[in-house]
C-alpha cells in the first residue's frame, strides 16, 4: 500500500513537471460568461479583520499572455492563521467553481497560491476568490482581467 501510494505522488508529480499547461476554463466558459455580463454588483460589506489576498502574478492592468504565472499571496490578520483547505476560486458571471482545476495545478499554503503556467483562453476574465482563516472569517477578492 505504501509504494502504491509513493508512486502514485511520483507519477502525479512527473506530469505537473512534465505536462503542458493546464486549460483553467474553457473557450465556451468565457464566451458564456462574457455574454451574461450583469451591471448589477451586490454590495458586500467585508468582515472586520478578515484575511486579505493579494494577486503578486500576474501584473494586473499590464499586457497578459497565455499561459502566465498566478501568485497570490494571503494575508490573515494575527493570531488568526489561513485554512488553505477552504480556498475557493469561482469563475465569471455563473460563478462556475474552477477550484479543483486550479488546485491540480497550484502549490497551495497557508502564505498563498502559486501556479507556474496556467493556461486561460484569449478575452476577458473574472475570477472570486476566498479563503477562511482560523476564527472563521472569510476574506475574499474579485479579480478581473484580459488575456491577450
Amino acid at each position: 500500500m505504501k509504494k502504491t501510494l509513493i508512486g502514485l505522488l511520483l507519477i502525479n508529480v512527473i506530469t505537473l513537471v512534465y505536462a503542458d499547461p493546464i486549460m483553467l476554463v474553457s473557450d465556451e466558459e468565457v464566451r458564456i460568461s462574457n455574454i451574461n455580463k450583469s451591471t448589477i454588483q451586490a454590495k458586500a460589506v467585508s468582515v472586520p479583520d478578515a484575511p486579505s489576498i493579494e494577486v503578486l502574478s500576474p501584473q494586473l492592468g499590464s499586457n497578459i499572455n497565455s499561459p502566465t504565472q498566478i501568485e497570490v499571496k494571503f494575508n490573515p490578520k494575527n493570531p488568526a492563521n489561513i485554512k488553505p483547505d477552504t480556498f475557493k476560486a469561482l469563475y465569471g458571471s455563473f460563478k462556475v467553481d474552477i477550484t479543483k482545476r486550479l488546485l491540480n495545478v497550484a502549490n497551495i499554503t497557508p502564505q498563498g497560491i502559486n501556479v507556474t503556467e496556467a493556461n486561460l483562453p484569449k478575452g476577458s476574465h473574472k475570477i472570486i476568490m476566498s479563503v477562511e482563516d482560523t476564527e472563521g472569517r472569510v476574506g475574499s477578492k474579485t479579480v478581473e482581467f484580459e488575456i491577450k
